[in-house]
């Protein structure tokens, strides 16, 4: 105590003025106009930017978190979307509303390994058998169809993308119907070709080319490209349709498999059929 009683005495003088000092910098600054404007946009602009940096780290920091519960999100959205869904009572007499039963799943999953310069591409993902996945099952991205599963462990998948010499996908055209297959010359990461569709069907250029759900792999109606181009086929009755992919396959990152829960029984069917008719 006696200490801080000299330090006072000592630097009395001082710290009067300092004490005045400030008494009159917060007269000023509350009366005078301008010079509480350039205080509290300067104030501002330095806050301002403490908090954006702030936010950038925190952002950066909680990226993968906030990257997850958005596709938690989007399988909770998806979920509830008509291609998700089978419709139970489809009789011409509808005596009360139409139910539907639930077709499809979807397992999150984040590329962890991945190629896309080879002439058969595939993608590891982080997921396997543990989660579900098995072989056969179709992966899409929030762009656009990616591939199918090719093999599973407990713990990883191995996908066979859309960049692979056999991937042979179900699709169509989108507003009219006509249906093919998807293929990949090996060429061009960004383009792939439709195999299979007349060349007395009229296409437009930029036509949207959706899944086609046939195989039971994909849901109805998930984006896979455009037509860029189409040219006919020497001494063939169809058209070389080159389509742009609605994914970018090179910075893939974040992914969707797909469960159709009423797969056996389409299965288990369709093969009935055949050995009925001997096919």
């Amino acid at each position: 105590m006696r200490n801080f009683l000299t330090f006072i005495r000592r630097f009395r003088v001082l710290l009067f003025f300092a004490l005045l000092q400030g008494f009159a910098l917060s007269i000023y600054f509350t009366f005078v106009h301008f010079p509480r404007a350039q205080y509290l946009t300067t104030a501002s602009i330095v806050s301002g930017s403490i908090l954006e940096v702030r936010n950038d780290l925190t952002k950066h920091f909680n990226l993968s978190e906030n990257n997850t519960n958005l596709q938690k999100e989007n399988i909770a959205l998806m979920d509830r979307l008509p291609f998700s869904f089978v419709q139970v009572n489809n009789g011409l007499v509808k005596i009360e509303d139409t139910t539907y039963q639930q077709q499809y799943e979807y397992i999150p999953a984040t590329l962890i390994n991945s190629t896309h310069d080879k002439r058969n591409n595939y993608f590891t993902l982080n997921i396997g058998s543990k989660q579900g996945v098995v072989r056969g099952m179709g992966v899409f991205s929030g762009k656009g169809v990616v591939g199918v599963i090719h093999n599973s462990s407990d713990h990883y998948s191995v996908v066979k993308s859309c960049l692979t010499e056999s991937i042979n996908v179900d699709v169509m055209i989108e507003k009219t119907g006509q249906f093919g297959l998807l293929k990949w010359n090996g060429k061009d990461a960004r383009r792939g070709t439709m195999w299979g569709v007349s060349n007395d069907v009229e296409l437009k250029k930029w036509a949207a080319v959706v899944t086609r759900g046939g195989g039971g792999i994909f849901p109805r109606g998930i984006p896979v490209g455009k037509i860029e181009k189409a040219t006919e086929i020497e001494g063939k009755p169809l058209w070389d349709i080159t389509l742009k992919f609605s994914e970018n396959y090179t910075s893939l990152q974040r992914v969707y498999v797909v469960k159709n829960i009423l797969l056996e029984e389409q299965k288990k069917l369709e093969s009935l059929t055949l050995n009925e008719h001997g096919l």
